[in-house]
């Protein structure tokens, strides 16, 4: 059988895990990778021979069938579509360019070229959230009438806590929003198939003024710096939405990197005219199922209990899976020509950088705004 020959742009904490998922699947290849920064030292350390400072040398050397792409916000719409016009296939992380035009340009370029282009927003792919999304499909919840969660960290809770995603320049106008606020929102629908219609947003940030490390220090790193340098913060540490759905129903959520304790936790509760679907990331596997006038249920992971799920996970009953895992579980889906149709496409990504565009315009205004002119 012919191997899959990928290459990767952008080997932080992210591209590892995209390297680390692939190698997981049988069918992949990956030949090269690409950093700016030290890359001949990372692939030594990932046993990858093939190593480039420039993704347009890596892309016109390799012949390659897929690229995945983990690299700073402002550089998505460049090396994605260098790829896609030499007929390269994309997977993306999210968000998925710096501005809606790129994205909106680079869906059009994906269409007519007939390329299969994802996003890569990996919390779909949990057993809870796909239980969730078959559990309303078949109305055993009742009409969606409220949603409420959050999604928060804690890795951005003190002034000397720095990355590029900090710099509007690379990361674009928001910060939370578009970093973790996206994986809410995107699982929201997916989970309930509703759409985010119209949304009232306000943003807080803690610190106008933060202590930039002087040197290169990774992301999630508990490395200690010695010098710092004072950078001036423009995008939001806080964010608190409203939401109305186009089924009528309303939400409410709460988006952070300065909550102290939570590393990285989901929570989404979604009300039903007959019942209620509540899921964590604390607690991947399970799912409840509130009742007024009967206990509750706990549903656990099992291969008896979710066949219709049964390709979106690997390991039996009682073996949890993981964050490594779902980005195991994105790629297979990927590589298997999206069959299922669970994977985010080019189309939910442009989506998620339209909302979030008008969160930011509603917590400038101070307004409600309407979610329109996807395409």
């Amino acid at each position: 059988m012919k191997k899959i020959r990928v290459g990767i742009v952008g080997i932080g904490f992210v591209g590892v895990l995209h390297l680390e998922a692939l190698r997981r699947l049988g069918n992949i290849e990956v030949v090269a990778i690409c950093d700016s920064y030290d890359i001949e030292r990372k692939g030594k350390e990932l046993f990858i021979e093939n190593t480039y400072a420039d993704f347009h040398l890596m892309i016109d050397n390799e012949n390659l069938d897929f690229i995945h792409i983990c690299t700073p916000n402002n550089s998505h719409y460049e090396i994605a579509k260098y790829a896609m016009n030499k007929s390269i296939n994309i997977v993306l992380e999210k968000p998925m360019t710096y501005t809606i035009d790129e994205a909106r340009e680079l869906y059009y370029l994906a269409q007519r070229k007939k390329l299969l282009c994802f996003v890569n927003y990996h919390n779909r792919f949990y057993s809870g959230p796909a239980y969730v999304n078959n559990t309303i499909k078949k109305g055993e919840i009742g009409d969606v009438i409220a949603v409420t969660g959050y999604y928060v960290q804690d890795w951005m809770l003190y002034d000397t806590d720095y990355s590029w995603r900090l710099n509007v320049e690379e990361s674009g106008k928001t910060r939370v929003v578009a970093d973790i606020g996206s994986h809410w929102i995107d699982l929201v629908e997916y989970m309930t198939g509703l759409i985010v219609e119209e949304v009232f947003a306000d943003f807080k940030t803690v610190y106008p003024l933060r202590k930039k490390a002087i040197g290169h220090i990774e992301s999630f790193s508990i490395e200690n710096a010695k010098e710092y340098e004072n950078i001036p913060i423009e995008t939001e540490d806080i964010a608190s939405l409203l939401i109305r759905f186009n089924n009528g129903a309303i939400g409410n959520a709460i988006f952070s990197q300065s909550f102290s304790g939570k590393k990285n936790d989901i929570e989404i509760l979604i009300a039903g005219k007959n019942a209620s679907a509540q899921w964590s990331l604390s607690k991947s596997a399970e799912v409840i199922i509130g009742h007024r006038f009967k206990p509750n249920e706990i549903v656990t992971k099992d291969f008896l209990m979710m066949k219709e799920l049964i390709d979106t996970f690997d390991y039996p009953s009682g073996h949890t899976e993981g964050y490594a895992d779902q980005f195991k579980q994105v790629f297979k889906q990927v590589y298997n020509g999206n069959k299922l149709g669970l994977t985010a496409t080019f189309y939910d990504g442009l989506r998620q950088m339209v909302i979030n565009e008008r969160i930011y315009e509603s917590a400038k205004t101070q307004q409600w705004v309407k979610i329109k002119d996807i395409l």
